[in-house]
């Protein structure tokens, strides 16, 4: 969903996806609107598309329409060096935060966009990384 204005971008979470995919979660319509509603671009990063489809294969859900066609962000070796660094910063803090969550705010906090996920306690104690 690139909207080419210029702005900043809104990265996705997986929990916030699953959400919207959910056709009866009032909570993922009032997050669509707000991702409808927004100026910014919107992404996902490819640790939230292996989630998402980890899922489905998991579950034997039918396949998302139109999830593999969202902008993906690749995590790359700036965003492993970053993860890596945060992950120990918090860990050395008594905040132990998953892998995962660590490698997708990188990812964000590389590019300068937002986190939009409902899981603000996974992710409100790494440094730098800008919550939605």
């Amino acid at each position: 969903m690139k909207k080419d204005t210029g702005n900043t971008m809104i990265i996705v979470d997986t929990d916030v996806l699953i959400e919207i995919f959910d056709k009866k979660s009032t909570k993922g319509d009032l997050a669509l609107k707000k991702i409808e509603n927004t100026d910014e671009d919107i992404a996902i990063t490819s640790l939230n598309l292996h989630e998402i489809l980890y899922g489905i294969h998991k579950y034997g859900k039918k396949k998302i329409k139109g999830i593999e066609q969202l902008e993906t962000i690749e995590f790359n070796r700036d965003d492993a060096r970053l993860s890596s660094k945060l992950e120990l910063q918090c860990e050395k803090k008594g905040k132990k935060v998953a892998r995962m969550d660590t490698m997708i705010a990188a990812i964000a906090i590389n590019r300068k966009s937002k986190l939009f996920t409902f899981n603000q306690k996974h992710f409100q104690v790494i440094p730098g990384l800008s919550l939605l």
